[in-house]
């Protein structure tokens, strides 16, 4: 089995990544800066959370949403840092180095806190300061940052070889059995994720496949091959990981927002005059 590299490139994609690079870029800027502010106070930091916002079971650690004060799985999670201009940025990836504080809630009922000053009030206590600002398109640069978190997880496994796209190849993989997860793009025909999907069940797949809120273009710029249509994860654990990172992006943006069954294909999509991939 072959096994997804450590580390790729980013994708760019629609234009939106400098965004997410520049508030990463950030919050690099300012680690050293916020270890030694911490230690001189005496502030806690992420790495050593205190026995309420952390547990452990069979599932890995979990933290707390500032918020609803729920406890979940940190993979499950978004979390958010402080620049070194006192900024709020989102840390989808969770690797920028310092205190964070971590939400669960989706883009709704985040815009909403953010517009009753609720979340601004847990993130002064969680980062000890009222010191803070929280951008306008907070919400926004999350989805984005989710988006890109999930193509980037698809781009790596089209180089690591655990995934296919061509209708026809996915077929022949569906029906013998070899697809673990299947996916559509948001504006692949009908007719054609009908046939995948029947394909998908004939080989003893669960349901029908997924239509994510990507079309062809961003999705043939994710993998770096043309005209991606619909995808296969033949890897168990592939599947897993992208399942997880499509999950995540959802779990934010609402079940009505965009991923949803295969019948929520473009009605003419499959009349176009293109060799679906």
């Amino acid at each position: 089995m072959r096994k997804p590299p450590n580390e790729a490139p980013s994708v760019v994609a629609e234009g939106k990544r400098g965004q997410v690079s520049n508030a990463e870029e950030a919050l690099e800027r300012g680690s050293q800066t916020r270890s030694s502010r911490a230690k001189s106070r005496g502030a806690r930091d992420d790495s050593v959370p205190a026995p309420d916002d952390v547990a452990r079971d069979e599932r890995g650690p979990e933290r707390t949403c500032i918020l609803t004060r729920n406890a979940a799985p940190r993979d499950s999670l978004i979390r958010l840092a402080l620049s070194p201009e006192g900024e709020i940025l989102p840390d989808v990836r969770a690797k920028a180095p310092g205190r964070g504080a971590w939400i669960g809630v989706d883009r709704a009922a985040l815009e909403d806190a953010v517009k009753k000053g609720k979340l601004k009030a847990a993130l002064s206590r969680a980062f000890q300061t009222g010191d803070l600002r929280i951008p306008d398109d907070l919400a926004g640069r999350i989805e984005t940052a989710l988006r890109q978190a999930a193509l980037d997880r698809l781009g790596l496994e089209a180089r690591a070889g655990t995934l296919l796209t061509g209708a026809e190849r996915i077929e022949t993989a569906c029906r013998k059995g070899e697809v673990r997860l299947l996916l559509h793009a948001a504006d692949a025909g009908e007719d054609g994720n009908r046939k995948l999907d029947q394909a998908f069940r004939v080989g003893g797949g669960d349901g029908q496949g997924l239509v994510i809120p990507a079309e062809r273009p961003t999705l043939s710029l994710a993998l770096g091959r043309q005209n991606v249509v619909h995808i296969a994860l033949i890897d168990r654990g592939a599947a897993a990981r992208v399942r997880h990172a499509l999950d995540r992006w959802r779990a934010f943006i609402g079940p009505d927002s965009g991923l949803s069954a295969a019948s929520a294909g473009t009605p003419d999509a499959s009349a176009m005059n293109v060799n679906e991939g």
